[in-house]
């Protein structure tokens, strides 16, 4: 913050320690190894590895040489829970969370993030709440349930996920916030954020307009949610969860416009997770000093 000239002084910015992180999903579709590549050559201080129909992001051996090849640490995975996902590290849901687990704790990764069961995986769906809730005093990897959102059709709302798509009111002791999701959901993601408190240990950033059921995946700035308030605030709050790009570059018509979409990505992150440190001021002659100090 630039010091003012009238001998007044001014706060000093504080930047919390939450790395900033590119999802390899924001690479499709390119491969895995680009997405380490990309991470590498941009400075995003992670990736999280989307478990994906990609051979690469199921082969523990891979994502290894890849990490210390391009010196980015996987921070978080993603377990395989989209439809497209159905068979990869079996068809046993529990199963899949077990295998994301196993591959975060040998990788180092702090986090798995887990979408809620569809409605159809009822023996699933009727035991997630108390099966998070077991598995996560079983590891120091975080379990963050991520919110998800209603279809919608001629007005009416159909629910894909039970016991909700809306983790707020469930006993999930971590949670990932998608605000592409909050824009399909028609949700108040600054809300969502505040009833979420502590419990709020993973945000997925990128943007959505939300008139539609699309999850846009946009680039944050470009649509309607609150991405750079959120950060904002979260930067305020001292957050120490990650920020993870999780963007979707499909249309870039080449590499080099793919990685000019994620460096404005990784850029409106860095400039919107600061906030001014009241414990600090810097004077007009560009001293820092603790408040209060005589």
């Amino acid at each position: 913050m630039t010091p003012q000239h009238n001998g007044a002084t001014t706060p000093a910015i504080r930047v919390p320690d939450a790395p900033i992180t590119l999802s390899t999903a924001s690479v499709y579709p390119e491969k895995v190894p680009s997405a380490f590549e990309i991470a590498a050559l941009l400075g995003y201080d992670g990736v999280e590895v989307m478990v994906s129909t990609d051979a690469s992001s199921q082969d523990l051996s891979v994502l290894r040489r890849l990490s210390d090849y391009h010196q980015v640490p996987i921070k978080s995975i993603h377990a395989p829970c989209l439809l497209l996902t159905q068979r990869v590290w079996g068809r046993e849901p529990w199963g899949k969370l077990i295998r994301s687990k196993e591959v975060a704790e040998e990788l180092g990764a702090e986090v798995v993030v887990v979408h809620p069961p569809f409605r159809w995986q009822r023996d699933y769906a009727r035991e997630f709440v108390e099966g998070i809730a077991r598995m996560q005093d079983e590891t120091d990897v975080l379990f963050a349930v991520e919110n998800m959102f209603p279809l919608k059709a001629r007005g009416a709302e159909a629910g894909m996920y039970a016991p909700d798509w809306n983790p707020v009111d469930q006993d999930y002791p971590h949670v990932t916030l998608d605000l592409s999701h909050t824009a399909v959901s028609g949700s108040d993601a600054m809300a969502m954020a505040a009833d979420l408190g502590d419990r709020l240990r993973h945000i997925h950033l990128a943007d959505g307009v939300g008139v539609t059921n699309k999850d846009e995946h946009l680039v944050p700035g470009r649509g309607a949610q609150p991405c750079g308030p959120m950060l904002e605030t979260l930067a305020e709050g001292g957050f120490a969860g990650h920020v993870v790009l999780e963007v979707n570059t499909r249309r870039a018509d080449s590499r080099a416009e793919r990685m000019e979409d994620l460096a404005e990505a990784l850029a409106f992150a860095r400039l919107h997770l600061a906030a001014a440190d009241r414990t600090w001021q810097v004077t007009s002659r560009g001293e820092v000093t603790r408040r209060g100090a005589t």
